[in-house]
């Protein structure tokens, strides 16, 4: 779950909302002021009033120094829900980052030798004092939000929050890979040498969670962090280059998140970048004996495995613990949970006393149980399914959680008469990996009422007959024994851990409510949404004559269900049941982006009506895969907006084209196939039964798959094999729409009528032609149109359309230099002018 503010900003909203005075606002406090007092309503404020300081309240009675953004135009006071602050004074001692509190009654103010400190009149204590500020001059705050007093500055004490232009400090740098950088308010979490995060222990350890690839060296201001020459050397915000207010936070959930300030539709902070994508495998989200399970994108639930029950002891953080005693003998069972690993503590030594987990290497799965079951403190034992035989065994459970993509089982050691529901089920059941073969031997033949000499020759070829099929049963029975074995030792009597989840069509016909819920269809099937027994919504795409038999279809599910990427819509399993063949995926609520790009207006049924050449038949209106119809009135994308959708789509393409072990085209890339979340991030669809093939082939189809003005002119004109420059001409086609809000097609219709008109054309003569690059950008977004950073976005995605649409494929860039051409980090040389391409109607 995403913090919106911390437990010390919520106090500051509670306790600020009783002030009603407007506070007293000042650009500097130097020596000839009177001391500040906590109680009062006196702020400081930088030059353009961006940020202010100042004493805040914290406790019941007790008030904090610090330094938060003004992001409210109405109020500079600190209880404002939009303020956030950034840095606070806090302890020194050590990596102690605790903040420091006084009374009402403290103050802050110069004393005769010019030297400023926080005291405590009533003790007449020193409670905090900028380090070297001896007769410094007046205490200032500068427009990056640093307080400035001589040669110190707030930026060199970073506290939880890291500012645009704040270089990190020379002793927190990748020089000193111990020393904590930020450290999260409550002091639980902590990022060292810029660039691990880590819980903190009682003992003053840490326990790494996430590494980034390099030390941090700086934020800038277009959403950019910097790394030290790592690989890669910076990472990007999902809004890089808006001009906004941002800040890196070290949350209280242990997550490292780089925050914009959006200003419409609403005022708000916003999270364009995080570490830690799965929130479970931050250590110390739950307590001792608990799962951690996801719930939606942001929130995590803390639950009891089966045979435990929660214990609260007053005040102390609940934990789970078995509800029957364990004898720790052979009496009692394991419980399977499937999905689940269990971090624990490894041992430092082979007699650590603080180690909860052990690995050990097994030969088999009934070896690592029995290991565990002879241990009186063996209480679960974890294996992987995956050929390696790894065992381990924990001796108590700490940081449990819950993923798909675990290659670990749990199995949890219960009381023999437990029989609490298992919720944690979902691997493929076992394989039957031997074919009976049933054995007949032959009837012997009547003995004839001949002479002794026949009797004998047939006594004779019935004795070897029995013989050579005594020793074939013989031999049978030995190779099956071994490979039984081979396959109990391997781990082959299981799919591979983490693989995709083979549903009935029980199942799924419960999930989806007897198929009642359709939201989209086309030629390859019918697309339900449903929702699985964990409350996952789902998408369920049953296919109607899927081509290439049985083993290519199970070498597709295999082959799609490994590709996780951003931008391409997930698999979660699939129906494999009798002659019922259906694909299960993630559900996308936010539809299609044709919905967004493309007024409705009485024409468009001509402009979307379906390709007589295509050979899946989609029509644009049919591709739903994953996505629900949106109501009448959709938002209306900006120009950054698309440009993220675009840069998306590219980087999923690249994926498909270049980092994928298969070849994957995707064959019809469009709008229809392209779906947005709720924070608008696309998703590529309708990929998983594209094209398969080696990376060093071409594929040749002997009929023509897309939708008309989308495919490439070597696979409609010149019908010659075709190769990931097909995808490149259909993307290129789409960021023109994306920039133009006209479909390629439809467009024509409304315009001259002219057989020698070409949507691309019509683009490179409006942009390099008649220089009126206004011309093609969609009239609605027009207005917002007005800055440089905008006419450099939309000519870099004009420029690099036009270079998808060389209708020779050879001079077409490869998807992995088109989304560099998107990202702005190769130079883009002048592109040559599309030619005429158009497929006409039959």
């Amino acid at each position: 779950m995403i913090p919106c503010s911390s437990a010390f900003l919520l106090c500051l909203v509670l306790v600020g909302a009783q002030a009603q005075q407007q506070p007293r606002q000042m650009l500097s406090f130097s020596a000839n002021e009177s001391a500040w007092q906590a109680n009062s309503s006196l702020i400081l404020v930088s030059q353009k009033g961006d940020f202010a300081a100042g004493f805040v309240p914290s406790s019941p009675g007790k008030y904090s120094f610090a330094v938060w953004v003004v992001a409210s135009n109405s109020s500079s006071n600190s209880s404002s829900p939009d303020n956030a602050v950034i840095w606070y004074a806090h302890d020194r001692v050590g990596n102690n980052h605790s903040v420091l509190q006084g009374d009402g009654a403290s103050r802050l103010g110069f004393d005769s030798a010019g030297v400023l400190s926080w005291s405590n009149p009533s003790g007449n204590t020193s409670i905090w004092s900028p380090i070297g500020n001896n007769s410094a001059g007046a205490l200032q705050l500068n427009d990056t939000g640093s307080l400035v007093l001589g040669a110190w500055q707030s930026f060199l004490e970073p506290t939880d929050t890291l500012m645009p232009g704040q270089d990190i400090p020379s002793s927190a740098g990748s020089n000193a890979t111990g020393t904590t950088t930020l450290r999260s308010r409550n002091g639980r979490y902590a990022l060292t040498g810029a660039q691990s995060l880590q819980l903190q222990q009682q003992n003053g350890g840490g326990l790494i969670y996430s590494n980034i690839s390099a030390a941090i060296v700086r934020l800038t201001g277009d959403g950019t962090l910097t790394l030290s020459g790592g690989t890669p050397p910076q990472l990007i915000a999902s809004d890089m280059g808006a001009k906004r207010l941002r800040r890196l936070k070290l949350d209280d959930d242990g997550n490292l998140r780089l925050y914009s300030l959006v200003l419409k539709p609403r005022r708000e902070w916003r999270v364009v970048w995080q570490q830690v994508q799965e929130l479970c495998t931050i250590r110390g989200t739950c307590t001792e004996g608990r799962i951690c399970v996801p719930v939606g994108a942001d929130g995590v639930s803390c639950v009891c495995p089966p045979g435990y029950r929660n214990e609260t002891a007053g005040d102390v953080t609940s934990r789970c613990v078995p509800k029957k005693s364990i004898s720790g003998k052979g009496d009692d069972k394991f419980v399977r949970m499937d999905f689940i690993s269990f971090s624990g503590n490894a041992p430092t030594s082979a007699s650590d006393p603080g180690a909860l987990m052990r690995k050990l290497s097994p030969q088999n799965l009934h070896d690592c149980q029995n290991a565990c079951q002879r241990s009186t403190s063996c209480v679960a034992f974890g294996y992987k399914f995956g050929g390696d035989r790894t065992c381990l065994h924990f001796w108590g459970l700490t940081d449990g959680w819950w993923s798909p993509g675990t290659e670990m089982s749990t199995f949890l050691r219960v009381a023999a008469s437990d029989s609490d529901p298992n919720p944690f089920t979902g691997m493929t059941d076992m394989i039957q990996t031997v074919c009976p073969v049933t054995l007949a031997l032959p009837i012997p033949p009547k003995q004839p009422k001949t002479t002794v000499r026949n009797v004998a020759i047939i006594t004779t070829l019935f004795a070897v007959e029995l013989l050579a099929g005594v020793l074939s049963f013989w031999a049978f029975l030995r190779k099956y024994s071994q490979y039984r074995e081979m396959a109990r030792t391997l781990g082959l009597e299981y799919l591979p851990a983490g693989g995709p989840r083979r549903f009935s069509y029980a199942e799924l016909k419960a999930a989806t409510k007897d198929f009642s819920d359709v939201v989209g269809k086309g030629a390859y099937g019918t697309v339900y949404r449903g929702e699985l027994p964990d409350r996952r919504a789902v998408a369920v795409k049953q296919l109607h004559g899927v081509g290439g038999g049985e083993a290519e279809f199970w070498a597709e599910v295999t082959i799609i269900a490994r590709m996780h990427h951003l931008n391409l819509v997930r698999m979660w399993g699939f129906c494999a049941d009798r002659d019922q063949r259906m694909l299960v995926y993630e559900y996308v609520p936010n539809g299609s982006l044709d919905k967004y790009l493309f007024v409705a207006t009485p024409n468009s049924s001509a402009a979307a009506a379906p390709n007589p050449n295509n050979d899946d038949g989609d029509a644009p209106e049919d591709d739903a895969d994953a996505s629900q119809p949106l109501n009448q009135q959709t938002p209306l994308l900006d120009l950054h907006t698309r440009y993220r959708i675009a840069l998306g789509v590219a980087r999923a393409i690249a994926y498909l084209h270049e980092e994928c072990l298969e070849w994957v085209l995707h064959c019809d890339i469009k709008p229809e196939n392209i779906l947005l979340e709720d924070d608008f991030c696309p998703k590529v669809s309708d990929f998983g039964l594209s094209k398969l093939t080696s990376k060093r082939d071409k594929v040749t189809m002997s009929r023509i798959r897309g939708t008309r003005g989308y495919m490439a002119p070597e696979w409609v004109i010149h019908r010659e094999p075709i190769t990931a420059k097909a995808d490149v001409y259909s993307f290129g086609m789409v960021l023109l729409e994306i920039v133009s809000g006209r479909r390629n097609y439809g467009f024509r219709q409304e315009s001259v009528g002219s057989e020698d008109w070409y949507f691309p054309k019509w683009a490179y003569e409006k942009v390099y032609v008649e220089r009126r690059i206004d011309d093609i950008l969609d009239p609605r977004i027009a207005a917002s149109y007005d800055d440089a950073a905008s006419v450099a976005t939309v000519e870099r995605m004009v420029k690099t359309a036009m270079w998808c649409l060389q209708d020779r494929a050879e001079m077409r860039p490869s998807m992995g230099k088109v989304a560099k051409m998107l990202e702005g980090s190769v130079e883009i040389t002048e592109p040559v002018k599309p030619t005429i391409f158009c497929v006409q109607d039959d």
